[in-house]
């Protein structure tokens, strides 16, 4: 039975999802199989969101395994359809090739020379001209057919025909400039405004610079203080002020290094995959907070990305690596829980986020109708390493989040998703000031996406969107609270 109040949100829901389909339907439509395939793949993954977060806003909850369940099954889909689509965009490819080998037959035959790609300058190249001579000289028929060259900061556009596919065509384009020029260049393959795809070549002198000795003193620095606060987290929780009672070090010092070891987690995570790719990374600049100990930290590409799925890799890999350690340090805490533990919390602590309120009543069961719950340490220090994981991931600028889906959707789908997410952030900062803090530090040091991949526009495989999926789902889950009723159904309070 649905109250008053439930009954215009859950119209609402189904109303603008309707209408996202819907409006991607008929924007599918004009392309056909291709088209109708991509849309449907857009529907596979609304599917558990809207069933979730309907059912959710309706008072039915759905359990950890029929989350699981759900979420695994639109991922299988999810990967179904992008082999059809694939499959569908190869045969296109196909016929585009051969109609293309037929225009240059026929255009070959009419002249004694073959067609050869050609650049127009139209204005002063910044680039030397014997260098964009040989830069000209690396195009081709078979990989990228230029057709117009156009001054671009300190290098230049290349427009033209991609023909072929673009990783082998951006791999054997930058083997051969390197071969000619050295490292002098750097060759882009990205999207134009037009959405189509066009070669960047400029200086080598633009990569991204190492941090220098001033930065890493000021990470080291960021990173002593970091260790303060989660101190200080430590003894708040303890209710006392370790900054104002440092002789009780001894007390603060497993939650302090408990959150410690999950940031640190985290960013070995980046750092594995950074190294899989040959990525150099910035020291950490990690961001110290009283209420949780930290948010994280500021990590920057010293070196290009080679791909939008190297990005995806090492982004997600942070979140993955942390979320594991704290929610081991959770499951392992709920299960150590018992009455005469340190910490005795308030039942309505496990409303505040409906991943640690299922999974504490999952191990817990009756304990939590009691007004004051036994938990173990390791609890909170797990629930605290979600929630920073979860801030993470917030699909937004240079947080792993906004990072995860600049590298599966494009930058554009990025952008978008940024102003929305500090939307959200205002409305709901205006209640909780950690929200407003976390407002502050995307607007004036993240807020930016991260700079294009040599490779900007081959996306990242199926499977690897399946993954982003489920990362940004459990965010959801972890930072959405219960409300009050559905607790009650839960036996929470």
């Amino acid at each position: 039975m649905f109250t008053s109040s439930e009954t215009p949100i859950i119209g609402t829901i189904v109303l603008v999802a309707f209408a996202i389909l819907g409006w991607g339907f008929y924007r599918a439509r004009p392309f056909g199989k291709l088209g109708i395939l991509a849309w449907l793949q857009s529907v596979v993954l609304m599917t558990p969101w809207l069933l979730f977060f309907g059912l959710f806003a309706a008072g039915i909850y759905i359990n950890i395994v029929g989350i699981l369940f759900l979420v695994v099954g639109s991922a299988g889909l999810y990967i179904y359809l992008g082999r059809q689509l694939r499959a569908a965009g190869q045969d296109a490819i196909l016929k585009q090739r051969a109609t293309e080998r037929l225009t240059a037959a026929e255009s070959s035959s009419a002249t004694e020379n073959p067609p050869q790609p050609a650049a127009v300058v139209v204005e002063i190249m910044p680039i030397p001209e014997e260098d964009l001579s040989v830069i000209r000289s690396i195009f081709g028929i078979d990989t990228f057919f230029a057709t117009e060259t156009i001054a671009y900061q300190e290098g230049a556009i290349f427009k033209g025909n991609l023909r072929g596919e673009p990783q082998e065509v951006h791999t054997r384009l930058t083997a051969s400039l390197k071969d000619r020029l050295g490292d002098k260049y750097r060759l882009f393959l990205v999207e134009n405004n037009d959405g189509k795809p066009v070669v960047i070549v400029l200086p080598s002198s633009n990569d991204p610079r190492p941090a220098m000795l001033a930065q890493k003193v000021f990470a080291a620095i960021l990173g002593i203080a970091t260790v303060g606060t989660s101190l200080e987290t430590g003894g708040l929780l303890l209710n006392f002020d370790f900054l104002a009672h440092p002789e009780r070090l001894q007390e603060t010092l497993p939650i302090g290094l408990g959150i410690f070891a999950i940031l640190i987690a985290h960013e070995i995570g980046h750092w594995l995959l950074a190294r899989r790719y040959q990525v150099r990374l910035s020291w950490p600049f990690f961001l110290p907070a009283v209420q949780i100990g930290s948010f994280g930290a500021i990590t920057r590409f010293e070196s290009l990305l080679p791909n939008r799925t190297a990005l995806f890799d090492i982004a997600v890999a942070g979140p993955i690596a942390g979320g594991i350690v704290s929610l081991l340090m959770l499951i392992a805490g709920l299960l150590l829980s018992h009455p005469g533990s340190l910490f005795q919390l308030p039942n309505q602590f496990f409303q505040g986020s409906i991943l640690v309120g299922s999974l504490a009543r999952v191990v817990l069961g009756s304990a939590l109708q009691s007004p004051l719950v036994n938990i173990h340490p390791l609890v909170v220090i797990g629930w605290l390493g979600l929630v920073i994981t979860a801030l993470n991931l917030m699909p937004a600028g240079q947080l792993d989040g906004g990072r995860i889906v600049q590298a599966i959707y494009g930058r554009k789908t990025a952008n978008r998703a940024t102003i929305a997410t500090l939307i959200v952030l205002g409305l709901v900062g205006l209640a909780n000031p950690l929200a407003l803090y976390w407002l502050i530090v995307i607007v004036f040091l993240q807020r930016d996406l991260e700079r294009p991949s040599l490779n900007e526009v081959s996306e990242p495989d199926d499977a690897r969107a399946a993954i982003g999926l489920l990362v940004l789902f459990l965010m959801i889950t972890t930072l959405l609270p219960l409300t009050p009723g559905l607790a009650g159904k839960l036996g929470i309070g």
